[in-house]
């Protein structure tokens, strides 16, 4: 397994470009299937979560080419079936959106259930719920998920518990069911909308994206399109964070700043400055940090996936700080791995109090998932020495050339390959 190493104590100073947003070209390319057609999209990550998912539309008969620019381009015309690889579609839980596509293109599909970071129980019955509501009959046999359709009807669909993945997952079904879909208490996050965007360029009819109600109109069939992924604003906000904790003077490109509104605010509640522009925003950071307390909402709140980095950065905060873990149960296991470095932080059921302490001292310590690395890639930056962290494939999974970026920005950091 790679280990990234960390030299602690330098400054971040620059500027970065930020990446397209993981989270909606994970969609976006199981999406590109219901066209039946060639489609390129632009402004992709070049990440292993990206490739894990083109690995799977591969092996079903898609035509795939992912240039160094970050340009894909998805030919299905001659996909026929849809039964995707268990090995492979058990290591992303993205996986599932196989399902949704797959249902309403083919009536017809096998997904393994979905793997990804260990977080606490995200159970898949919205998305169940959902198909059903269509016509769909859904059975789950060893581990592999089957859907079938005669034929998809249009539906009013309450989501009892705001899910993203289920919001874009019934969206994709329901772009080929006969009649109206009405989604009611939808997710509206930003890439629910760039989802939404993506089917409406390809030809389907799908409003109030970004609302609790999305109604969707069925339509007899899309056609190919371009289509550009928004950019990622979880990925922004490691670095404004990252810039903010190292007493930095960073510039982060290609941003929607209205994404981002959440951590800019609670930024500035921490006494860091925040300059917004057009398209990038400023974070101008003298290390003097204030505590604050964080808890994680769907959006437009605090997003789940930067707590992680937050408390990273909190925990050489001055006072105390409280973060509130409102959508994952299992969220704080990095936690430990924090205390390795110094912290001092107690953790209680899904609420964590951190108080601050003078600083971190570097040491050997293990990605428990995606966002944790980044927390301990931000905790290696302020840190005294050396960090080594471990299982660095977690991290692969949502940051484009995490090492690169930050070296650009004055750190010390780099690979070892095992």
């Amino acid at each position: 397994m790679d280990k990234l190493i960390i030299e602690g104590g330098y400054k971040l100073n620059g500027i970065v470009n930020i990446s397209g947003f993981k989270n909606a070209a994970l969609p976006i390319i199981p999406a590109a299937l219901l066209a039946g057609d060639r489609c390129v999209i632009e402004n992709l990550p070049r990440i292993k979560d990206i490739y894990n998912i083109s690995e799977i539309m591969s092996s079903i008969g898609a035509r795939i080419e992912f240039d160094e620019s970050g340009t894909m381009v998805i030919d299905t015309s001659n996909m026929k079936k849809f039964v995707a690889p268990y090995d492979l579609s058990r290591k992303i839980r993205a996986s599932y959106y196989l399902l949704g596509a797959g249902l309403s293109r083919f009536g017809e599909v096998e997904v393994a259930y979905p793997g990804g970071c260990d977080i606490g129980t995200r159970p898949i019955d919205q998305h169940i719920k959902g198909f059903e509501a269509l016509g769909a009959t859904v059975e789950i046999e060893h581990g592999v998920i089957k859907c079938k359709a005669e034929k998809l009807i249009g539906a009013k669909i309450y989501l009892d518990v705001v899910s993203v993945g289920a919001t874009i997952n019934i969206m994709l079904a329901a772009v080929g069911a006969e009649g109206t879909t009405t989604i009611e208490n939808a997710a509206k996050e930003p890439h629910i909308v760039d989802v939404a965007n993506f089917l409406n360029t390809m030809g389907a009819d799908i409003r109030g994206a970004g609302t609790d109600v999305i109604k969707i109109r069925g339509v007899d069939k899309l056609h190919g399109c371009t289509y550009s992924v928004i950019p990622d604003q979880i990925e922004a906000g490691t670095y404004m964070v990252a810039a903010a904790a190292t007493g930095g003077d960073v510039t982060v490109n290609n941003v929607i700043p209205k994404h981002l509104e959440s951590i800019i605010a609670k930024l500035r509640e921490t006494s860091v400055e925040v300059i917004e522009y057009d398209e990038s925003v400023r974070i101008i950071s003298d290390g003097k940090i204030r505590g604050v307390d964080v808890k994680t909402l769907p959006y437009p709140g605090f997003p789940t996936d930067l707590q992680q980095p937050m408390a990273a950065m909190l925990s050489v905060a001055e006072g105390i700080s409280i973060i509130t873990e409102n959508v994952y149960e299992a969220r704080f296991k990095y936690i430990d791995e924090l205390k390795r470095m110094g912290a001092n932080i107690k953790v209680d059921g899904r609420v964590a109090i951190i108080e601050g302490v003078d600083c971190l001292s570097g040491a050997k310590v293990k990605a428990t998932d995606l966002r944790a690395g980044a927390a301990l890639i931000v905790a290696g930056l302020i840190g005294n020495g050396k960090t080594e962290v471990d299982d660095a494939f977690h991290i692969d999974r949502g940051y484009e050339n995490i090492e690169q970026k930050l070296l650009s920005l004055g750190a010390k950091i780099y690979r070892i390959r095992e």
